[in-house]
């Protein structure tokens, strides 16, 4: 797993798609290809259908100012190049050289048991033998096809060099390895999914400030060895979630947090980071849909000067740069508020007891230079309302309160205040019939966006159960 690699950097877009330099090595950790495949349609002799591929249209555009093919000559050459892939996959599994040739001082029986167990071999989950006609396969296939723009035998070699990677650092059972997580849990977590039901990433690079903890990780090139086999674990968990079939999402979203990232030790980080580049981008194709950036300090936009005279568009829009200001709005592009962690201004919270994200979230538009109100109407009595709420952007003033029907029986003022940051939750015991109002005052002339939900249960009050 040692492997060295030059130094590379990458351009990155910011929210509104404008190219900004300075996104250092240690976070451009995966492929620096093409953008993943949205869909992939098998006809009845599993061949893809191309119409209205979108990989088509991209490889169009990139190739727009080069004297490309036609659209129909792209597809005609993606076809072709699945179909000899799929040859030459199941020539070497049935030839007994897709891990390489076989030891020829191997005893018959010996040989002929190892072609049976690659009869068997998978990648992901999916059968890598075509004849097979698991659905995944073509899938997985394509996926090393577009990392090297179409050419099989450079795809081919690619499949064999990470099917033997695999073998020699037996990848396939590091999922069971318990200790790593325990160790490195807080700097890197899967939560929840995005809008399009990909598994989301988050990599907090914060936690590097703890020196004790930064010197546990990249001390000594054997503790830095144990960290990339985290991330390792970490992606392949991802890939759990992944469905390599037709309409099924294979890809995953990454946000890389870093607040308070230190400055110090870069040298260890790039170190590491060049490793893990390597890997990621040679042994994990186009696993990564997107990679989101926020948080971003100062010195991050000055530390490195960036290349990327030979990058293509499409390889630039795989990083996005969300501005200090605008993070919570650009992550809530990608992933909805009731699956975006309250510390990003979503609504949810670790180990919620209160709501699961299957409780959508509502949308409100809130004008410049307004008030707006949210209402949550309560005829039941004897049970508790709770309620998440957050502003994009906060900077407004926020009120809570109980109103009750009776005109002859005063408000509850729960909470009046100008918010800021994460998003916050209350709850409410009703003993008699009213609702609870949100009112939210925009001072500013931006527009705003509001999102909330609420659920109501029922409870005993306090005073009954101490009685």
């Amino acid at each position: 797993m040692h492997h060295a690699m030059a130094a590379t950097t990458d351009e990155c877009n910011d929210e509104n798609a404008n190219v900004v330099l300075g996104v250092p090595l240690f976070f451009n950790f995966f492929d620096n290809n093409n953008d993943k495949l949205k869909e992939e349609r098998p006809q009845e002799d599993h061949d893809c259908d191309l119409d209205d591929d979108p990989e088509v249209a991209s490889l169009v555009a990139d190739n727009n100012n080069n004297g490309t093919p036609s659209p129909a000559e792209i597809k005609l050459k993606i076809k072709k190049s699945l179909l000899e892939f799929r040859c030459k996959v199941e020539n070497a599994i049935l030839g007994n050289f897709l891990l390489g040739q076989p030891d020829k001082k191997a005893a018959p029986e010996d040989v002929a048991m190892a072609r049976e167990r690659l009869r068997e071999i998978s990648l992901w989950g999916v059968p890598l033998m075509p004849s097979k006609a698991h659905e995944g396969t073509d899938v997985v296939l394509r996926k090393f096809l577009k990392a090297k723009d179409y050419k099989v035998n450079e795809a081919f070699d690619m499949l064999q060099k990470t099917l033997i990677w695999r073998r020699e650092n037996d990848i396939d059972r590091i999922i069971d390895d318990q200790d790593l997580a325990a160790e490195f849990g807080n700097a890197g977590y899967l939560c929840s999914r995005d809008r399009e039901g990909r598994p989301v990433c988050y990599h907090v690079c914060g936690v590097f400030k703890d020196r004790l903890f930064y010197k546990k990780t990249f001390g000594t090139h054997l503790k830095g060895d144990k960290f990339l086999r985290w991330r390792i674990q970490l992606m392949e968990k991802a890939i759990q979630k992944l469905n390599f079939r037709q309409g099924g999402v294979d890809s995953i979203l990454q946000v890389f947090d870093l607040k308070s990232t230190p400055i110090h030790g870069t040298k260890e980080i790039n170190s590491l980071s060049k490793r893990t580049l390597f890997l990621f981008q040679n042994y994990y194709p186009e696993l990564v849909h997107k990679n989101i950036i926020v948080y971003a300090p100062f010195w991050f936009y000055t530390s490195q000067v960036l290349f990327s005279r030979f990058m293509n568009q499409r390889n630039k829009k795989k990083f996005i740069l969300a501005r200090p200001h605008k993070v919570t709005q650009t992550l809530l592009k990608s992933i909805a508020a009731e699956h975006l962690p309250c510390e990003y201004g979503g609504l949810r919270r670790n180990n919620d007891d209160d709501f699961s994200p299957s409780v959508k979230a509502q949308e409100l538009k809130i004008k410049g230079s307004t008030v707006s109100r949210v209402e949550f109407p309560v005829k039941e009595l004897g049970v508790t309302l709770t309620w998440d709420a957050t502003v994009v952007g906060w900077d407004v003033t926020y009120k809570e309160e109980f109103i009750p029907d009776d005109e002859g029986s005063y408000s509850v003022l729960l909470q009046n205040q100008n918010v800021e940051g994460s998003s916050t939750r209350n709850s409410f015991y009703i003993s008699e019939p009213g609702k609870i109002v949100i009112t939210v005052e925009n001072g500013t002339y931006k527009k705003k966006k509001m999102y909330y939900r609420s659920k109501a249960r029922t409870t005993v009050p306090m005073y009954i159960l101490l009685s």
